[in-house]
């Protein structure tokens, strides 16, 4: 029996039997099969997810195959792909026809339905999340029909979907709007938390994408700001950038973490080393290389989407929580922001959102992830769908507004949960 893991090691999953489709036709006859069968079917996508999401124990379905570039519109700026493509094979599709994606998050590892299903983000002051960006959407749905979705086609099908965890059919195509390419000019620089939190508001106003990471246990923060620009290309050096993103940022960091796991007692210091290490740069360079970045380190991850106006009062929350408690912390508190959007079960959904991703170096205990949630949940807080968490469809119910009218959509489409597994259960119900 094949064992599938996920990045992170925290899932793994003994599918009963594995397919890879080449073709849409490739996948009804999947779902009709698992139906015969009476067993259920997911898409799995990169394997991101440090939550269950795509979990398959019943029939998986591998979307390497699946990875056609469907059609692009210069004129419409539009990109219909395949829904296994993944973000660094679409970034260079769309450089080569001179478009670029309005926002990314720091990793392009993940396939574009797999970032889309799990309300992916990046940050940025006009620019919200992947599920924004989508105008149609291709599924098979539980009966084997294959249906083409989208605001004026099966609205509610649409929006439920766009960020659905694959609960709604398998997605096997998604059109994006997109735009003509640009060049961000990037400026990272070192600051304390004190300024970082009071000069953040202001930051987010006068910024095209702002982002800051603080490192526990210190007053030590890296802020990131990134603002569109028609200057000339200007990217960092090869040798500073193997120095910044290889060495200090992948080699250097893995051996502070392990350091840190062998003796924690060192993290404290070792994070001033690392708060200090990285030092201010600026440069400029086409939008998808400014937007991400290499992550080697391996992690596990949760975040939580809060309503703007509760962000900082979380973080500050936060941080009196970590710097009063016991755990040692080597990786920093990432905080990012974005616009609300429509699409019913995004962590962004109707309301401007700021986000605080918390980490913990693979294999190092992370019991501290309950008391941050319990403050994200006292903020108002919604979990990523794709980070851990401990949510339940009965308390995420009045956090999110069409919650009926998911459930009731879900019902429609895949009365007999052909596409669940037991992450969907736990957070959207049985």
């Amino acid at each position: 029996m094949t064992t599938w893991r996920n990045w992170a090691g925290t899932v793994k999953a003994n599918p009963q039997l594995v397919v890879e489709p080449e073709t849409v036709d490739d996948v009804v006859a999947a779902v009709n099969a698992a139906t015969g069968n009476d067993q259920t079917i997911r898409m799995i996508g990169s394997g991101h997810s440090f939550t269950a999401a795509a979990q398959a124990n019943g029939v998986m379905l591998r979307p390497q195959r699946l990875n056609a570039i469907r059609s692009v519109d210069t004129a419409a700026n539009t990109i219909t792909v395949d829904a296994g493509v993944n973000l660094t094979a679409l970034c260079d599709v769309l450089d080569q026809n001179g478009l670029a994606l309005t926002n990314m998050g720091d990793i392009r590892v993940q396939t574009i339905a797999g970032a889309i299903q799990t309300s992916t983000h990046g940050t940025g002051r006009d620019s919200g999340t992947f599920a924004a960006m989508v105008r149609e959407l291709e599924l098979v749905l539980a009966d084997g029909s294959v249906a083409t979705v989208s605001a004026t086609s099966d609205s509610e099908l649409f929006n439920a979907a766009r960020a659905g965890l694959g609960a709604f059919g398998i997605i096997t195509a998604v059109t994006l709007a997109v735009e003509p390419a640009f060049r961000l000019h990037a400026h990272e620089h070192p600051a304390s938390f004190g300024d970082t939190v009071e000069s953040f508001d202001k930051w987010t106003a006068e910024h095209d994408h702002v982002e800051f990471f603080w490192f526990p246990h210190t007053e030590g923060c890296l802020v990131k700001k990134n603002d569109r620009t028609d200057a000339p290309a200007q990217p960092i050096g090869k040798l500073k950038a193997w120095w910044d993103d290889d060495f200090l940022s992948n080699t250097m960091f893995g051996a502070l973490c392990r350091l840190g796991r062998a003796a924690p007692g060192y993290v404290p210091v070792i994070n001033k080393f690392a708060a200090r290490a990285l030092s201010e740069r600026s440069f400029t360079d086409v939008s998808w290389k400014v937007f991400t970045s290499e992550r080697d380190v391996k992690f596990v991850e949760m975040e939580y989407a809060l309503p703007r106006a509760e962000l900082l009062p979380a973080l500050g929350e936060l941080k009196d929580l970590l710097d009063n408690g016991p755990w040692r912390i080597t990786f920093p508190i990432e905080v990012r922001s974005v616009p609300g959007d429509d699409a019913w079960l995004s962590t962004a959904h109707g309301r401007d959102t700021g986000y605080i991703a918390v980490h913990a170096f693979q294999r190092m205990e992370h019991d501290w992830f309950a008391p941050a949630e319990a403050i994200f949940r006292k903020h108002g807080g919604r979990p990523h769908w794709g980070k851990m968490n401990t949510r339940t469809a009965a308390d995420l119910a009045p956090d999110y507004p069409h919650w009926a009218d998911v459930a009731r959509v879900r019902d429609r489409v895949d009365p007999d949960r052909r596409f669940a597994n037991a992450y969907t259960d736990r957070v959207l119900g049985p």
